[in-house]
């Protein structure tokens, strides 16, 4: 297959596959096996980053000093973002988002988070392109953890869209009609980049910033809320089997 090809159905598989996973989990309230999804994800986040994403920015970067000052900056951007409810949704605990509706505020949240989550899906969609144009390995192992991260997000926004007072069906029709926003990012990225190779790096780099950022500011907060010994060793094993996902998929590709 083409690169194009490649990058156009890593980008609809992931969108389509991670909103029909998360309304699984949501619609039939199978909560039980979140938290195990979520440390899963963990562990294929912070795999991709530090044995994949990160290793190829630098390879190809002229410079390490601009690979990894480039992550820091985008964790910063993706922080002050997160402050302004743009990158990720309203997760606080007296967020609006939480609160009792007033008919005057009827579905408010819910549109914040289509709107939050298509942009999301959009970056994600240029990510996979500037992954799969370094190379085809790399595209794979990048949907991979994106996908992983996106299904307990998507589980997070079908709960309050069903809090804003959505159907179920209504719901699963605007998560679906957002995932599509991948797709366009995928394709717009390719031809993007195309021409503009030397940005492939840096693009890498802030990748793995926002994959950073997710894992360690959104998703290990969670995990700290159970604090027995069972709950800890089970996602000890969970984050490692996410982290050993990734490296046995990179070992199994060819180069």
């Amino acid at each position: 297959m083409t690169t194009f090809t490649w990058i156009i159905l890593a980008s609809l598989l992931g969108g389509i596959l991670s909103v029909i996973a998360a309304a699984l989990f949501a619609l039939n309230a199978r909560a039980s096996y979140l938290g195990g999804l979520v440390s899963y994800a963990i562990g294929a986040l912070l795999g991709a980053v530090f044995l994949d994403i990160l290793p190829e920015a630098i390879r190809l970067s002229p410079s390490v000093a601009t690979v990894s000052g480039t992550v820091l900056v985008g964790i910063l951007v993706f922080f002050t973002l997160e402050k302004v409810l743009i990158w990720r949704h309203c997760h606080h605990d007296h967020c609006e988002a939480h609160e009792p509706h007033e008919h005057s505020d009827h579905g408010r949240s819910g549109t914040m988070v289509i709107v939050g989550d298509t942009f999301h899906n959009f970056v994600d969609g240029i990510i996979i392109a500037a992954a799969f144009l370094v190379d085809v390995n790399l595209g794979i192992i990048t949907a991979m953890a994106i996908i992983a991260h996106e299904i307990p997000q998507e589980v997070g926004d079908f709960a309050i869209l069903l809090h804003s007072g959505y159907s179920k069906l209504r719901a699963f029709q605007l998560n679906l009609i957002s995932s599509f926003a991948t797709l366009v990012g995928g394709m717009l990225g390719y031809f993007a980049l195309q021409d503009m190779q030397s940005l492939v790096p840096s693009l890498l780099a802030v990748a793995s910033a926002s994959m950073i950022y997710v894992a360690v500011a959104d998703l290990i907060p969670g995990l700290h809320k159970r604090t027995q010994l069972r709950d800890t060793v089970q996602q000890v094993i969970l984050i490692s089997a996410g982290v050993l996902t990734v490296a046995l998929l990179g070992m199994m590709m060819p180069e």
